[in-house]
């Protein structure tokens, strides 16, 4: 099996819940995760996993809002995590990340360059939990052939996203997926995910799977 190294954790969101959930959809697709809410440390070393992902809600939190949690809860990527990511791709490794990966990292500014996309504070935002439509575009192999569905989540709405990013799905109007090559490896983006709800979908489980499938270099064979 491939090995997936599932970074998790954070506010806001059961997130010990969702990486074990999403961890269980990977492995009907042959990959085995390991989880860890210990993100610095986790990447203080080069990476020996073909897979990693990012299911966390971690970042430097400087509006005033949030000015209780820092102690807690404060976030910035060494350097040598930064490296490890990097260094990762480099060697065709796949990077899935989900949902609130789009505010980590907000101390790198690489980081929105090697997602494809950012939240950005306070333009970005999403309505209310609860259900939406999410259309499928295009014809990549992680949703060719996949039907529209209707799942209960966030929306994450006025992103800031790079502007050769092609959205392979959509909800509202506002792109929700995205699948893109950086250096010798491979990113994909997953706004949905904030509670289990979003993984126990069928359509979106067998997206996911897909999405291992494409990150992995494998070839794409996952039906509903």
């Amino acid at each position: 099996m491939a090995r997936n190294l599932i970074l998790s954790g954070g506010l806001f969101h059961d997130f010990a819940a969702t990486s074990a959930a999403l961890a269980e959809v990977l492995a009907e697709a042959g990959v085995e995760s390991e989880i860890t809410e210990d993100i610095a440390g986790a990447l203080s070393e080069p990476s020996e996993v073909q897979l990693i992902t990012v299911n966390a809600l971690r970042w430097q939190m400087t509006q005033d809002r949030f000015a209780e949690l820092r102690p807690e809860w404060r976030f910035g990527l060494p350097a040598q995590a930064r490296t490890t990511i990097l260094d990762h791709l480099d060697r065709g490794g796949g990077l899935l990340c989900m949902h609130s990966a789009s505010i980590c990292f907000d101390d790198w500014q690489g980081w929105p360059r090697v997602l494809g996309g950012s939240w950005t504070w306070p333009k970005s935002h999403h309505p209310p939990l609860g259900w939406t439509g999410v259309r499928m575009h295009g014809t990549h192999p992680v949703v060719a052939g996949l039907r529209d569905f209707d799942v209960v989540d966030e929306v994450y709405s006025d992103l800031d996203v790079l502007p050769d990013v092609e959205p392979l799905a959509s909800s509202n109007g506002q792109p929700l997926i995205w699948a893109r090559p950086v250096r010798r490896g491979r990113v994909f983006y997953d706004a949905l995910g904030h509670d289990t709800r979003s993984y126990d979908n069928e359509v979106h489980r067998t997206l996911l799977q897909r999405a291992a499938l494409w990150l992995l270099k494998r070839p794409v064979t996952i039906t509903e």
